[in-house]
Parts: C-alpha cells; structure tokens; sequence
C-alpha cells in the first residue's frame, strides 16, 4: 500500500510537470471539459434557483389555503373558458364558516372573503402612485396570509364589520408614499376617500417574478364596497385544518360551493378550486427543459473534451515512449505506467473541471449582482458534482491510452526513434 501511494504521488508530480510544460497544449485539452463543467453548473444553477424561488412564492400563497375563484389558475390565459361563469359572492365566505361551525368534524378552518382590484391609485399630498393593488377583506386575513407585519397593526373585527376608512399596506406603497417617515397615522386616499394607514406589511418580494405582494392596500371589505362598488375579483380564501388532507378539504369546498350554488349533479362546477398543485404542474416543464438542454449541452462538451485529451494522451505516450522503455528496463510496473498516465489525464480533467467551477461562480456572482430578482443558487453539491464528472472524464478519457503505454515493450521502446 506504502508503494501504491509513494507512486500515484509521484505520478500526479510528473503529471504537473508535463502539464507546465505543454502549458497551451494542455489548456486546450481542458477546454472542452471547462465548458462541460460550466454548463453544468449552470444548469444546477439555475434549477435550484428556480426551486428556491418557487417555495418561496408557493409560501406566499400559503401551503394549507385554497382559494376558490371564478377560473382556474391553470387556464388563465383561457379567460374564455370561464368568462360565462357567474360571479362569487362574498357573502358564500358566512355560510361556509356557519357549516364548519355546524360540523366539528370538518377538514377546513374558515373562509376569508376578499374583493381586489388591480386598478387603484393612491396619493399622499402631492405623491401618488398607479396600478396599486386594493383589496378588500374582514378581520380574519391574516390567518389565510403568510405576510407579517413590519409595523402597526391589522384592522379589528369591529372595523372590519362597520366599515371604518382604515388601511394596511405593504412595502413597496409605504416607500413610494412615506419614502422620509413612518406612514402610521397618516391619512392616504382612495379615489379622493382618505384612509388611515395602521399597519405596514413586510417585504415580501414579487410572486413568481411577476406580481409583488408589495404593491398592495387592505381594507375592510364594507370600506372597499363604498369606494369601488360591487365590481371587484371576488375570491374566499380557505384554510384548511392542520390534520386534515389536502384532497379532503377540497373535496368539501367543492361540495359546500355546489350547495351554495345550487347546482344539480348532472351540471359541472360553474367555480374554480385554485392550489398550489396548478403552479407546479407548470413549472416542471421549465425545469425540464433547462435540464435537457444543459445535459445535451454538457455531454457534447465533456465528450468532445474527452476525445481530445484521449488524442492529446496518446500524442504524449507516442513522445515519451523511450521514456516508458527506460523506465520498465529499470523495473517500473506496467502498474505504474498505467497509473502515470492516467494521473495525468485525470490531472488535467480536474483542472479544467476547477478553472470552469470558478467561471461559473463568477457568472453567478454577476447574475446576482445585476439582476437580483434572477433566481439563481450555487452550491457546495454543485461543487462536488462537478468534480467527480471531471475525475471520471479524464478516467474514461485517459484508460485507453494508459493501457496502451502499460503494454508498451521495453527493449521495443527502447529502440524508438
């Protein structure tokens, strides 16, 4: 063991040593597999950037809510297929919340109503800011919502009930309106209606890269019927028990909305159950594609790498074949030739595999840098990835010619010119 380890030693130093030497040569060879462990590490990259950024705005939506609304998330861009339907009603969130009372054995929680539009405008003195989210709602929001509060507080169930010209907003409007003081107390307006500001959300960053949780004003929603009438996006937010599962508690919504609805069994539900199943069921693919074309990207790149240090490796043994002929007439092993040869490729992959894992980080450094909103992730299972696809393309690469220069007859090599 003392013997195999005193070689591969001295290997990996005569490896270095030829690749000092051939210093362009060599950075060539390697070239292929920087790109391979390059593309790679960008394709991990980005997919687990993706992940990452996928749970976090799955956690805004909540994990245990069901929003029932007029479509399904699913089809949006098909408003067609639902544009018939008739609209919700938010006084469906009372009767649910009576019948779960009625039924302690229930999967669900409660019911939230919530009434929005994305339309609104709000100012304070001479600020004012377009294409705010308003959103109306009772008392019970924030069992259904994942945001915390920065400041202040929400409304009370008594405010909630009678209407009072109070608002809670998050990070983006109390910047935009209050970018030198805390909003608190002061009063903003709503289509020329003043409301008391009583709470700040915190940040919470854009859903999915598109719309920003940020962006929005919550009011009662007796408060946004007298200034927006009955013209919102109707949506019962509903949350489900602890212990209940997901497919049970939908199941009852679905058949609580039928009840409601009064819709016969032959007729279809003429409303939508949205959950988190409809964003992951279109964010697979994206991943999958990424997937494939950084595999097809990586394994051209590895193979074609691959071929050429295998070139490069039997250039070498052709160069150093009296070498190989001195040092087997002086008893070197064919053990020995084959691991001295082998090191080196291996050597070479591995350096390649390194200078391409710097390169990608410093890609990523730079995504994040300019474009923090980019979901990108490196990690250290990236990092060892990487590695031991290098390791193992310069074993698959360098085993042909290592044998090759193993077998090589001394008295033969001896004698090349």
């Amino acid at each position: 063991m003392k013997r195999f380890w005193h070689e591969t030693c001295e290997s990996f130093l005569i490896a270095i040593d030829q690749i000092r030497s051939n210093t362009v040569r060599s950075s060539l060879t390697a070239l292929g597999v920087i790109i391979g462990i390059v593309s790679i590490t960008m394709m991990g990259t980005a997919i687990s950037g993706i992940d990452a950024s996928f749970e976090k705005s799955l956690a805004m939506i909540g994990y245990d809510v069901m929003y029932v609304q007029k479509g399904e998330w699913a089809t949006m861009g098909q408003w067609w297929r639902f544009r018939n339907r008739p609209d919700l009603k938010t006084d469906y969130a009372r009767h649910i919340n009576r019948i779960i009372a009625d039924n302690p054995e229930s999967a669900l929680e409660t019911a939230v109503p919530q009434m929005s539009t994305y339309r609104a405008s709000a100012s304070y003195k001479e600020r004012n800011m377009q294409q705010v989210f308003a959103l109306g709602t009772n008392a019970d929001y924030l069992r259904t919502a994942s945001g915390d509060l920065a400041e202040g507080r929400f409304f009370l169930p008594h405010e909630s009930e009678s209407g009072t010209m109070v608002c809670v907003i998050g990070d983006d409007v109390a910047t935009g309106l209050f970018p030198d003081s805390s909003p608190l107390g002061k009063e903003i307006k709503l289509r020329n209606r003043k409301f008391r500001v009583i709470g700040v959300f915190k940040k919470q960053g854009k859903f999915l890269g598109l719309f920003s949780f940020d962006n929005q004003i919550i009011i009662p929603l007796a408060s946004f019927t007298k200034v927006y009438g009955n013209k919102g996006y109707v949506t019962l937010r509903v949350k489900i028990n602890a212990n209940a599962s997901v497919s049970d508690a939908k199941e009852e919504i679905r058949g609580l909305m039928r009840r409601l609805r009064r819709l016969p069994p032959q007729k279809e539900d003429n409303f939508a159950i949205n959950e988190q199943k409809a964003f992951k069921g279109q964010i697979d693919p994206i991943k999958n594609g990424i997937a494939v074309a950084g595999i097809f990207i990586t394994g051209l790149s590895l193979f074609v790498g691959a071929i050429g240090i295998m070139n490069i490796t039997f250039v070498s043994v052709k160069e150093r074949t009296r070498e190989i002929g001195l040092r087997k007439a002086l008893g070197a092993k064919r053990r020995t030739i084959l691991i001295q040869f082998l090191i080196e490729s291996v050597t070479i992959c591995l350096l390649g595999g390194i200078v391409g894992l710097f390169i990608a980080l410093s890609i990523t450094a730079g995504i994040e840098k300019l474009f923090p909103d980019f979901p990108v992730r490196f990690s250290l299972l990236l990092v060892l990835i990487s590695l031991v696809v290098s390791v193992l393309t310069g074993i698959i690469s360098g085993l042909a010619p290592a044998v090759t220069a193993s077998r090589l007859d001394p008295a033969d090599s001896l004698r090349y010119e």
